[in-house]
């Protein structure tokens, strides 16, 4: 009896110890599934498909990257010529020129347009005009304090002022009527300014911008089109500098090419309509250029001085003020107006003489009251 008692617990025992045995080798060694192999797999060229994508993703963009950022270090919204290496390599005239083929319809294209405006322009007489500049309250005393000029556009210069005897009263009433025409055309110059390194700060331009620019390369005269020569070129005339020239060619408005032709420059032409200066000798082709209105004198002059390859210096001296972050000194830039007259030098002490005589820099920084929202940005 007791024997078969034994027999069966250790019966039990045995089963239990192999049960438990087959359980262990269950635990100690599973079976690893074959599905998890196919994840790993998969899960490996996936990141290596992606890794491979940001790498041609990072090396095609970055030179877009460094190429974008070099326009806008170079075209910035300030409005500055800051390409200082291009700039010197002209000065030094080593890597470019500036291409002097220009034609001057090109050139004038949009002045002849001005010239060809139908209009119904009244010369007034000097009485009305100084009565119009009391009502409208513009007096060239309030300039120099305000540094705002009435936007008041006369069309001519009236008859009598060679009749005016008080030579400072007529140099008041010359300087008031051409006053606004220049800051008017400096304004178009700096909006376009403006506009162009807009254009040019942009990747990507749309077709009335670029027609835009290459009506501009050709006004002017840039025939290369050559952005760092465009820059250089489209740049305002220092309003002090420009009322001394006109004072000097027309004796303060009195000369017969300004009485006759609106011609506030003494500007020549060879193929335009003109005014053949009196005692010229018949070999000389040349004449006076003229216009229907002063606005349009001013304009020309503007557009020579930006444009002829006579004043190149002129415009290096203006763009190295412009990338030093300096105003616009007229003292300084009609050293280089030399060759606009025959006597050289001596027309740059004239020029000079005249603008610290009649404290014309009191007017470089006035702004004109505006007539339009787009020019009243420039306010």
């Amino acid at each position: 009896m007791l024997d078969k008692k034994f027999l069966l617990k250790n019966k039990l025992f045995l089963k239990s110890k192999l049960y438990l045995k087959r359980k262990t080798l269950l635990i100690s060694k599973p079976k690893i599934s074959t599905k998890y192999f196919k994840d790993t797999n998969f899960n490996v060229f996936l990141k290596t498909i992606l890794g491979s994508l940001i790498v041609i993703i990072t090396f095609f963009f970055i030179p877009l990257f460094i190429d974008f950022n070099k326009e806008r270090i170079l075209f910035s919204k300030e409005f500055q010529n800051n390409s200082k290496k291009n700039f010197n390599n002209k000065l030094e005239k080593k890597n470019f020129e500036e291409n002097e083929e220009t034609l001057e319809k090109d050139l004038f294209a949009d002045i002849i347009q001005l010239n060809e405006l139908p209009s119904d322009t009244v010369r007034l007489n000097a009485s009305t005009i100084d009565q119009l500049f009391k009502e409208t309250k513009y007096s060239l005393d309030d300039v120099r304090k305000k540094k705002l000029v009435k936007p008041v556009s006369l069309t001519l210069l009236p008859n009598e002022m060679k009749m005016i005897e008080n030579t400072n009263k007529r140099k008041e009433l010359f300087i008031q009527i051409i006053l606004p025409l220049i800051i008017k055309e400096n304004n178009f110059i700096r909006l376009d300014r403006k506009r162009l390194f807009s254009v040019l700060n942009k990747s990507n331009n749309s077709k009335k911008e670029k027609k835009w620019l290459n009506e501009k390369f050709k006004q002017y005269g840039v025939a290369n089109k050559d952005v760092s020569t465009l820059k250089i070129r489209m740049d305002e005339i220092p309003t002090s500098m420009a009322i001394a020239q006109a004072a000097k060619e027309t004796g303060w408005g009195t000369s017969r090419f300004a009485q006759e032709g609106n011609a506030l420059f003494g500007q020549w032409t060879w193929t335009g309509e003109g005014i053949k200066p009196s005692g010229a000798s018949d070999d000389k082709t040349h004449k006076v250029m003229k216009f229907k209105v002063l606005q349009a004198s001013i304009r020309a002059y503007q557009r020579n001085l930006n444009t002829h390859s006579s004043y190149r210096e002129f415009r290096s001296a203006r763009a190295e003020l412009r990338d030093e972050g300096k105003p616009l000194n007229s003292l300084l830039l009609s050293e280089y107006l030399d060759k606009y007259a025959e006597t050289g030098k001596e027309y740059v002490k004239i020029l000079q003489k005249i603008i610290k005589q009649n404290k014309l820099t009191d007017f470089d920084d006035a702004k004109l009251l505006p007539s339009s929202l787009e020019l009243e940005s420039l306010i």
